[in-house]
């Protein structure tokens, strides 16, 4: 396992996604910022627009130039809008640097699905082709060694480590999945919109894009693969008035005789030796506090035997594991580290 120190480039510095980078990557032990980097805010120091990063990074954010980021910097995070890394990628490859965009724009494999979804002009075929779908503990044996990573989404992350066991070992049925999720505010990014206001968000519980979010294409391409048939859902967001966190509520009918205590034991088996999964005995479920600053999926169940559905609850930070800490946990795959590295932190309580 190597252990050689590398640095790191960050473009999207000025967004949460990119900050929560800058405080995770403070503490990793082999990875060093030595680029952050904003379009909108070049020449301006970071700490002016984050305060809590004083000490932390004193230096002025760089431009968007990929032979100069290439010059200071092993590894790129891209924590940009949609749209932007499928630009960028190509130059920051030909640089000789390794990308993990944590956008959306290399996470479908089909180039009209992301133009239907995203309304986003998509990336060239070739890098749709190379880039490596990032959710750890389902695909992490193909991480290593990669130069594109796509890392996955927050609702597809919450969701996904709370269906994949499951549908993997036949226990539930594709067709009937219904995925209920809520999500803080920060997952809507630090631009201020009429949704995200106060005085509307406060005191207020809101669905939005029912039937038309950008995380199902995403969800059902991942149960495809993991089921070996085509999968569709049903699957709805909600805003709530919290900070941060996601809470993914799906239900799904059970295929065979199988009780709590089942579904306990089939994900522990599953994620055995994955340290950031952590599934609840029975009768208990997570809430979003639980793991609030931390990169650990919480994951509880409950089999109705009067519908036949189970009911599974999984809850992450959507900052950290849903964005800027499996994008670290996806660089130590890639580097052949720990991939606890730097993210040893334990949640934030109360």
């Amino acid at each position: 396992m190597s252990t050689n120190k590398i640095n790191a480039a960050i473009i999207g510095s000025t967004g949460y996604g990119g900050v929560e980078l800058i405080r995770l990557l403070a503490s990793h032990p082999h990875v060093e910022v030595t680029s952050v980097t904003s379009s909108s805010s070049e020449g301006t120091p970071i700490a002016e627009g984050y305060p809590h990063l004083t000490e932390i990074r004193t230096d002025l954010l760089d431009g968007i130039d990929p032979k100069a980021i290439a010059a200071k910097a092993d590894v790129v995070f891209l924590a940009t809008p949609a749209g932007v890394a499928a630009k960028l990628t190509p130059d920051l490859l030909e640089a000789g640097l390794k990308v993990i965009d944590i956008s959306g724009d290399h996470r479908l494999k089909s180039a009209a699905l992301y133009e239907q979804w995203y309304k986003k002009t998509p990336a060239d075929e070739k890098y749709l082709e190379q880039a490596v779908y990032g959710l750890a503990e389902v695909y992490g044996e193909r991480v290593q060694g990669v130069d594109l990573l796509s890392n996955p989404g927050c609702f597809p992350t919450a969701t996904l480590l709370g269906l994949v066991p499951a549908v993997a070992a036949g226990w539930i049925d594709p067709a009937t999945i219904i995925i209920d999720a809520k999500s803080g505010v920060s997952g809507a990014g630090r631009g201020a919109s009429l949704g995200t206001h106060y005085s509307e968000l406060n005191e207020n519980f809101s669905a939005y894009k029912v039937n038309k979010h950008q995380h199902i294409p995403e969800i059902e391409q991942v149960l495809s693969d993991i089921a070996g048939k085509p999968v569709t859902t049903t699957f709805t967001t909600h805003l709530v008035p919290m900070t941060r966190g996601i809470m993914s509520t799906m239900y799904a009918t059970v295929l065979g005789k199988y009780k709590d205590a089942d579904f306990v034991e089939l994900y522990r088996q599953y994620y055995e030796g994955r340290k950031f999964v952590r599934v609840r005995g029975v009768g208990q479920w997570p809430k979003t506090k639980e793991v609030w600053g931390s990169n650990y999926c919480d994951i509880g169940f409950s089999v109705d035997e009067r519908t036949g559905r189970v009911t599974i609850i999984s809850v992450i930070d959507n900052l950290v594991k849903g964005a800027a800490g499996q994008a670290i946990q996806n660089l130590n795959l890639m580097m052949g580290w720990d991939e606890s590295l730097g993210l040893n932190f334990v949640p934030v309580y109360p």
